[in-house]
């Protein structure tokens, strides 16, 4: 398998599952000594093979080149992960287009990119699963996070579509939809009941990877959540301080 955004807390965890089943896999990241040190975590753990390569992935010119050294590290790969993005300061992004390209080229763009490219090749063969990382925040657009929602939502949309396409091909695209994550990158969040465990998420994700599923929001709780957002009226929506 290949994992986008390795070095992701939420990554590391749902790696450390495969590990422990004496998976092999293809880790990819920006922070080659960070690689490194997960790598050898994982070996450690169980892991039968652990290749590892670095991609600036908003580099998108270098795509192909990437997945082709993909390819020579293994021909067969099962399942393609997606973990990376970015959380981008909204205040900021309302005041610069360019920091707000930046924000939905890591969160969307690229990940559109790479997705087209492996969509061809999976296309042609069977038995293939796409995992990709979007969230609740791309459910409806709020005053506080539109701009990592819209690169959420247009990923979540993307998949749809991705999924439809692929499924002749018996390729699983699952969407993961988590809610907020203790995370390294939650860090100067104050956190409530409604946060829950990299753990817990993680083993959502594997449990939702291994299954095949469509859509899977996690906690499980957010369903209901979100549900009941999208269902107040804009008239009103527009109105309320989220």
């Amino acid at each position: 398998m290949v994992i986008f955004g390795a070095t992701s807390e939420v990554a590391q965890r749902v790696a450390r599952i495969h590990a422990k089943a004496g998976d092999s896999m293809i880790l990819i990241a920006r922070n080659q000594t960070h690689l490194d040190s997960i790598k050898a975590d994982l070996l450690l753990r169980g892991a039968s093979n652990i290749d590892s390569l670095y991609s600036d992935f908003d580099n998108m010119k270098e795509h192909q080149n990437l997945l082709k050294q993909i390819e020579q590290k293994s021909e067969d790969i099962a399942k393609y992960y997606f973990f990376y993005g970015m959380l981008p300061d909204q205040k900021a992004c309302e005041n610069s287009w360019e920091m707000t390209y930046d924000a939905l080229t890591t969160n969307f763009l690229s990940v559109v990119s790479l997705l087209t490219h492996i969509a061809n090749k999976v296309e042609k063969e069977t038995d293939r699963g796409i995992i990709v990382i979007s969230s609740v925040a791309g459910d409806r657009g709020r005053q506080s996070n539109y701009i990592y929602g819209t690169g959420k939502g247009a990923l979540t949309l993307f998949l749809q579509g991705l999924r439809n396409r692929l499924h002749p091909s018996n390729c699983t695209v699952t969407t993961i939809k988590p809610g907020f994550i203790d995370t390294p990158m939650t860090k100067d969040f104050d956190k409530g009941i409604l946060w829950a465990s990299a753990d817990k998420v993680a083993d959502d994700i594997y449990k939702a990877a291994a299954k095949g599923k469509n859509e899977v929001y996690t906690p499980r709780f957010w369903a209901v959540i979100m549900l009941v957002i999208k269902s107040i009226p804009e008239a009103i929506f527009k109105r309320l301080n989220l």
